[in-house]
């Protein structure tokens, strides 16, 4: 259980990483860390309907976001996420992943293909709580990541045998436009 925690904290941390408030970069920073190290440790074992919805709030900016598998098949996961940032516009990002090792195959923004964004995380403490968010109250792991690349630290809080995909259930991280948060709403799991 311990390392499906430990390997959901990427994908937690990733979205402090935004670099300007679009949908674009806010999911693709939220999916891929965790998901390579939880398939690496674990192993993928994602359904075809699994689906977590979250609010975001970039302080002038608010909207939703749904992370789905689509489909399961020979060449890997296609996971999917729509996101609407209101006046900042809907994007959406399809990604194909290996579910044996996490390794992404191929990423689509709006039908477009697009080149993974890197990431270099260092975990700075991890502690076992309690958190209440709109989806109901989780026993979780409340991980401070710190970004290397920006020098920024993050809270997240996840419990990734709960939640499909990620794990997450709510991420503060500050961002060039001010602090961003992500709260799960509600979640699906097959």
């Amino acid at each position: 259980m311990f390392k499906a925690l430990i390997a959901a904290l990427g994908l937690a941390f990733s979205l402090n990483a935004v670099a300007a408030p679009t949908a674009h970069d806010v999911l693709v920073q939220v999916q891929m860390p965790a998901i390579m190290d939880q398939a690496r440790t674990l192993g993928l074992d994602w359904k075809v309907g699994d689906r977590a919805d979250y609010t975001i709030d970039m302080g002038f900016l608010k909207g939703t976001m749904v992370m789905s598998v689509k489909s399961i098949g020979n060449d890997g996961i296609w996971m999917q996420q729509d996101a609407d940032l209101g006046f900042a516009g809907k994007q959406k990002i399809e990604t194909l992943i290996d579910p044996n090792t996490g390794e992404i195959k191929k990423m689509l923004v709006n039908g477009k293909e697009q080149q993974v964004p890197k990431q270099d995380v260092e975990v700075i403490e991890v502690k076992e709580a309690t958190i209440t968010v709109p989806a109901g109250t989780f026993e979780c792991i409340h991980a401070r990541l710190k970004d290397k690349e920006q020098n920024a630290e993050i809270n997240a809080w996840i419990n990734p045998e709960k939640v499909p995909m990620s794990g997450l259930l709510k991420q503060v991280a500050p961002s060039q436009f001010g602090q961003v948060t992500v709260v799960l709403k509600s979640f699906q799991k097959q």
